[in-house]
């Protein structure tokens, strides 16, 4: 994730929204400054924090939703970050979709990743959407690659 980020701030000058479902903003912050991302050029939306109970500080770069089984306020802060960037160029990047399957059932999370996909399409944002490959989401991965351009499969090979 972070070698993505990187290259789209610091190669492309490209500035987006981070969607972090797994780890908390402060958590996430601290890996991207350390990494040398420069965390200006990003709007991270955590619907993790709360989930947690984690401590929430007030930041100007950071919107802070419920939990990831509230998908409507993930939709409309990705909406408000979005329109909040000030370039044409700007990316969305949403990490991660099987965590939403933790909160949310399969034909749910289905239909947010197609609203999610016109969306994008519509903002006119690069997107990247993180999946783990595991034998259980299968069908579902098989059905969101139809609403995708590009489908990577990062998958260490298996020596036969």
């Amino acid at each position: 994730n972070l070698v993505l980020v990187k290259h789209l701030i610091k190669d492309q000058s490209i500035p987006g929204v981070y969607v972090t479902l797994n780890k908390p903003y402060s958590i996430m912050e601290k890996k991207f400054t350390d990494y040398r991302i420069d965390t200006r050029m990003i709007i991270f939306i955590d619907a993790i924090t709360k989930t947690v109970g984690g401590k929430i500080e007030k930041t100007k770069n950071c919107l802070f939703i419920g939990n990831p089984e509230n998908l409507s306020d993930i939709s409309v802060a990705m909406d408000q970050a979005v329109r909040a960037l000030p370039r044409q160029s700007k990316f969305l990047f949403f990490d991660s979709l099987s965590t939403l399957l933790i909160y949310n059932k399969v034909n749910t999370v289905a239909r947010f990743v197609h609203f999610l996909s016109g969306k994008m399409r519509v903002w006119g944002v690069k997107g990247i959407i993180i999946s783990l490959k595991k034998e259980s989401d299968k069908e579902l991965i098989q059905e969101l690659s139809q609403f995708c351009d590009v489908l990577i499969d990062f998958g260490k090979r298996r020596k036969k």
